[in-house]
């Protein structure tokens, strides 16, 4: 008899050993037919290779360059647009290298040199080791039209023009508008790090990683004077050294990890100087100073672990942490003796997690988690004079070792009534013990339920539903923390709480091409026990999203999103019961849209355009007798990124995008001008109404 061989006879004779063990009284019935007995004697072996199995090496994937344009006259576009200068540069990167025996290698890169540029270079072997070096710049842009009468700005020591003039007021200085110079108001982070991963024999694993965070630039402050202020430029030099390590076991149906995890922050400057504009009045001085973000210290190990056990899965983490700021204390312009030369903080941080999933039956699932959380503030109390404006003696006073415990519960289950409908339901718990405040204790008990229905065809949909009530210990106020307050105030984070929500969200495909979603949500927050302070709050939310596939080529998306938020308030200009409401009304809408077409011009040709558009409102109503508008606020923007990629041979692709921002807001608080109250002096009108363009050529190769 032929016995003609073939992969799958191959397959079966590799596995001879298990099918001989497994099917012995079929072998012994059939002695000498069996697969053991198979002749190969005479089978080429060599000539079995699997040609489409090769691994190609080498390198793979597309890099590219792009130059831009960009026309604006407010440097706030540069957040829409990741570029503040009127020349814009990047560089774009997504390859991989492939070696013969598995070493492998990557380097990710997207808007490298531009305000929002990101890298990540990957290097190693497949399953052995990884070798990681990564970068990120992240910039925010306020303004650059504060105007400040200041010299120095950038630096630790602010000084006023020789000539200038003090004055009872800022409306009387005479060279208050003559000295005022630009200045911008920004933060630029860059962080640059790196790291290995290592996999030992077949149970553990090891890595380390490091990042360096320099965080440069200008923030809004303010200095002090009795009762009059300046608005001033302070400088951030600051420098984060985080690292992270950490062992990892592994087994069939466990594992574990220690994980140790560092950070120190180090801060160019320990203090701002700062000239007094104004006349010395009230004892006041000539200059000022403030102390700045101290340098500070943070250390974490962690212990984590999780086990499979048939049908249940345990996991659980325990970890300790210590804070530590040891900085020498500010006392320039501080005439008293202060008790210690630093303030020798330290914070301990302790925690443990645990969380179970267990599957019941086919139908019931539960799960459950527990969570404790301790910071215990170890930091020396110390007695100081209090000044509350320089020269101006106070009361003694104490600093306040603030410590919170917080303990989380959570039991779920789901229940699988039928194929396509779900049913679940969980009790959630929390608890908080706070030190040296209004209220030591607040207890919080929320109870939900959630029911999805996916059974029918091109249906997904679920609704939620839960509620909540906070309470907790006596309310009493604290000399610690509101001796200057009306005992009839309640903080809104400890005061009694209902919370009543509801959420839902349907989606639908009624043909293969076209998907519409739509979510909401509905929150309302009953402080029903609060006299003074935030009485009730609601939240509403919906969206709506579109998506459609006109044809293979053309492609049609649109969205819609509104938030609105309401809360009142109540409160006391006698310092007694409740004479006047407050209202504040916000409201979010977001609009958006796509469409690309593809395949233009035989195929090499692909258009699209983008656009959203955004605005926010917040209004505040108060009521003391007859109503009145507090102040609105609104921020609006136009967002349009119009685009065309032109594949021009099989390898290099050409890019063109030209993208356009009109940006406005009117903030009240944005709108002083530098004399507009008598005893500010101010960085003037920094609101924004802009319209911004860039054009950006982007060239990518693919190899």
């Amino acid at each position: 008899m032929k016995f003609k061989l073939n992969l799958v006879t191959l397959a079966l004779l590799a596995n001879a050993g298990v099918a001989g063990t497994l099917m012995t009284s079929t072998a012994v019935a059939a002695e000498g037919y069996g697969l053991q007995n198979a002749n190969t004697s005479k089978v080429k072996f060599d000539k079995w290779v699997c040609k489409r199995c090769e691994v190609e090496t080498g390198f793979a994937g597309t890099v590219g360059v792009g130059a831009g344009y960009n026309d604006s006259d407010d440097i706030h576009s540069a957040n829409a647009f990741a570029a503040e200068d009127e020349f814009a540069g990047k560089v774009d990167a997504d390859l991989t290298y492939a070696g013969k025996g598995g070493y492998r290698a990557s380097i990710e890169a997207d808007n490298l040199g531009m305000e929002n540029g990101r890298l990540d270079i990957n290097a190693g072997k497949a399953g052995q080791y990884n070798l990681n070096l990564n970068y990120r710049q992240i910039a925010t842009y306020k303004t650059d039209s504060a105007m400040t009468p200041y010299q120095g700005v950038g630096g630790d020591d602010l000084t006023l023009p020789g000539n200038w003039q003090t004055a009872g007021s800022s409306q009387e200085m005479s060279q208050l508008y003559s000295s005022l110079n630009p200045t911008e108001l920004s933060l630029k982070r860059k962080r640059a790090g790196m790291g290995i991963e290592y996999q030992g024999e077949e149970l553990w694993s090891t890595y380390v990683n490091y990042q360096r965070e320099d965080k440069s630039g200008l923030k809004q402050t303010s200095g002090s004077f009795y009762n009059q202020s300046m608005m001033l430029a302070e400088p951030v030099d600051y420098t984060t050294d985080t690292i992270e390590a950490g062992i990892k076991l592994r087994g069939d149906n466990w594992f574990t990890a220690i994980n140790y995890n560092g950070s120190i922050f180090k801060n160019e400057y320990s203090q701002l100087g700062f000239d007094n504009a104004f006349n010395p009045t009230f004892g006041a001085a000539n200059r000022g100073y403030m102390s700045l973000d101290p340098d500070n210290e943070s250390h974490t190990v962690s212990l984590m672990g999780q086990v499979i056990a048939d049908k249940t899965i345990m996991s659980g983490r325990v970890h300790y942490g210590q804070m530590t700021q040891d900085q020498e204390f500010v006392t320039s312009g501080y005439g008293y003796q202060v008790p210690a030369e630093s303030l020798d903080g330290r914070v301990d941080m302790t925690g443990v997690n645990l969380k179970l999933v267990s599957r019941i039956n086919r139908s019931v699932r539960l799960n459950a988690s527990y969570d404790y959380t301790d910071r215990d503030n170890k930091t020396n109390v110390e007695q100081w004079t209090q000044i509350s404006i320089d020269e101006v003696n106070g009361q003694a006073a104490y600093n306040t070792p603030y410590d919170i415990t917080t303990q989380r519960a959570k039991l779920g289950v789901d229940y699988r009534i039928t194929r396509g409908m779900k049913l679940e339901a969980g009790y959630d718990y929390r608890t908080d013990d706070r030190s040296y405040q209004d209220r030591e204790t607040t207890d919080e008990h929320t109870l939900w339920t959630k029911f999805r229905l996916s059974s029918f065809d091109n249906w997904d949909m679920w609704i939620k539903g839960s509620y909540g009530e906070r309470d907790g210990s006596d309310y009493e106020a604290s000399q610690w923390t509101s001796s200057e307050s009306n005992d009839l105030l309640r903080k809104y984070n400890l005061a009694d709480r209902k919370r009543t929500m509801i959420e839902a969200r349907v989606t639908h495909s009624p043909i293969d091409t076209l998907t519409l979603d739509f979510g909401t949500r509905y929150a309302i927050d009953d402080y029903n026990e609060t006299q003074i302070g935030l009485t009730e709050s609601k939240d509403l939310s919906y969206d709506a999203s579109v998506s459609y596939l006109l044809n293979d080529d053309m492609t049609v998306t649109a969205f819609y999103n509104r938030q609105n938020i309401d809360s009142d308030q109540a409160g006391s200009s006698n310092f007694a019961a409740p004479n006047w409401t407050g209202t504040v009304e916000d409201q979010v809408d977001v609009i958006g849209a796509g469409f690309s077409y593809n395949n233009l011009m035989e195929k090499k040709l692909r258009l699209g355009v983008d656009y959203t558009y955004s605005d926010s409102d917040s209004s505040t109503q108060v009521t003391q007798g007859i109503t009145g508008d507090y102040g609105d606020y609104y921020a609006k923007s136009h967002n349009v990124n119009i685009y065309g990629q032109y594949q021009a041979t099989p390898k290099m692709a050409l890019r063109l995008d030209y993208k356009m921002e009109k940006y406005q807001d009117n903030d009240a608080a944005n709108e002083i001008a530098p004399d507009g109250i008598w005893n500010v002096v101010s960085f003037g009108s920094n609101s924004h109404d802009y319209t911004a363009h860039l054009i950006m050529l982007s060239m990518s190769y693919k190899l």
